[in-house]
């Protein structure tokens, strides 16, 4: 055989295996790993898929891929709860807190924020799945479903849609006590408010970025914590909102809206979004979710977003808002114990988890991926921290703490104005010659 037909044979057998090779690759961006799936674990998720997925009296495709169905509110998965069996949906609107401080110059803080004349603003961020234009018809909610895709892309059935347990964050320790978050690799930069205080509700708005994810069972998100109970045992209550960057559990490196609850410390209650009974959504425009857009630009135009989460004075439920006093939907007080009553600590600010996947940080970033000290239009932020207190008012946070495990990697840095209140710039690149 001469050296000519020798090498065209050699070419036919690697092109397929380049081929191959180019597959895996496009399987891992598209972060679900190409593997064997027993058919008794597929019926499984296919089982527990039905339960979650509920009927859809409409279904919009977005623009990104997901796929909304519009779901009759009755037949929402959160009504499947052992505890809200007897449940009736609150119709009867809540009573939203009184601001006791007045309210913001927005206009002025809109001029306050350019910088250097150049085109930056501040501007509210909405949902991709909105630019076709449809929307969902009255009594029906919009639930992103949920693939097997999704779910094989968590760790098991069970973890699917779940936070790992939470080691306790010491905030009685001084912030640069180490490696506070040590049991799990989740790493923070956060303010909070003491734990002395009883709170019934928080309130921020929150700069919507889109930071780089370095492995798919990390992620980075921005949120608001609602606590009560204790941080070293097993019966910590916590209403979570916010947005987040997931690819284990949305499949892409999208920001999204997002909730998260728990009664006993992330270990068997709740989950994330509307993945589990539970949270109970009353708004027919807003997917919990689903991508949030348009998004910041370094240097650009900064978009974020408003969230409230309060305790209704009336009948007890926790309820979410978003934007301007749109109503999102709640959590029944029947599915806590400590928060039940009161929550005592709020926290605000941003989580990324660290699993060390080449022996070294993460690179994964934190907010913007920018430093605090960067500052507008580079470093992300959290402005206008409020909080709810007894009788139901408003006012802007005082007397925070801040917090981060490890300021070479990500940090923070809170400040006061008249225009944006109680706020802070936090965030950073993981990964860098000061963080290993």
């Amino acid at each position: 055989m001469g050296f000519v037909e020798r090498k065209r044979r050699f070419l036919v057998l690697l092109l397929p295996l380049l081929f191959l090779e180019s597959f895996k690759v496009v399987s891992a961006l598209n972060y679900t790993n190409f593997r064997q799936v027993s058919s008794l674990r597929l019926d499984r998720i296919q089982k527990h898929l039905e339960k979650i997925n509920k009927p859809a009296v409409m279904t919009i495709e977005s623009p990104d891929g997901d796929i909304i169905d519009c779901v009759h509110k009755r037949k929402q998965p959160a009504l499947d709860h052992s505890l809200l069996k007897d449940h009736k949906i609150q119709r009867v609107p809540p009573e939203w807190p009184r601001v006791k401080t007045p309210l913001n110059k927005q206009e002025e803080a809109l001029r306050d924020a350019k910088k250097g004349g150049n085109d930056q603003e501040m501007k509210g961020a909405w949902q991709m799945w909105h630019r076709n234009g449809t929307r969902c018809p009255k009594g029906t909610i919009p639930v992103r479903r949920s693939s097997v895709h999704d779910v094989l892309r968590a760790k098991s059935l069970f973890d699917f849609g779940k936070k790992q347990r939470r080691s306790s964050i010491a905030l009685d320790r001084r912030s640069d006590a180490p490696d506070v978050v040590s049991g799990n690799g989740h790493e923070h930069a956060i303010a909070y408010t003491g734990t002395s205080q009883d709170v019934y509700g928080a309130k921020a708005t929150i700069n919507v970025w889109d930071p780089s994810i370095q492995v798919v069972n990390e992620f980075s998100l921005s949120q608001i914590w609602v606590l009560s109970g204790s941080f070293d045992g097993s019966d910590l209550n916590s209403i979570e909102a916010g947005w987040q960057v997931s690819p284990e559990l949305y499949g892409d490196s999208r920001p999204r809206l997002f909730t998260y609850w728990t009664s006993d410390s992330y270990q068997a209650t709740g989950c994330y979004n509307l993945l589990c009974a539970g949270f109970v959504q009353t708004n027919s425009r807003i997917a919990i979710g689903a991508a949030i857009s348009p998004i910041s630009a370094y240097r650009g135009n900064q978009y974020d977003i408003t969230i409230l989460i309060w305790k209704d004075p009336k009948l007890g439920n926790w309820w979410m808002g978003f934007g301007d006093n749109t109503l999102v939907g709640y959590w029944p007080a029947e599915l806590f114990t400590h928060l039940a009553e009161r929550a005592t600590m709020v926290e605000w600010g941003g989580e990324v988890v660290n699993s060390r996947a080449n022996g070294e940080h993460t690179s994964t970033q934190m907010g913007s991926g920018h430093f605090a000290e960067d500052g507008f239009g580079k470093a992300s932020y959290f402005r206008n921290l409020e909080i709810v207190d007894s009788d139901n008012s408003l006012s802007s946070a005082q007397d925070i703490s801040i917090l981060a495990e490890n300021t070479n990697c990500y940090n923070i840095k809170n400040s006061y104005n008249n225009d944006w209140g109680t706020h802070f710039y936090y965030g950073g690149p993981g990964h860098n010659p000061q963080c290993p």
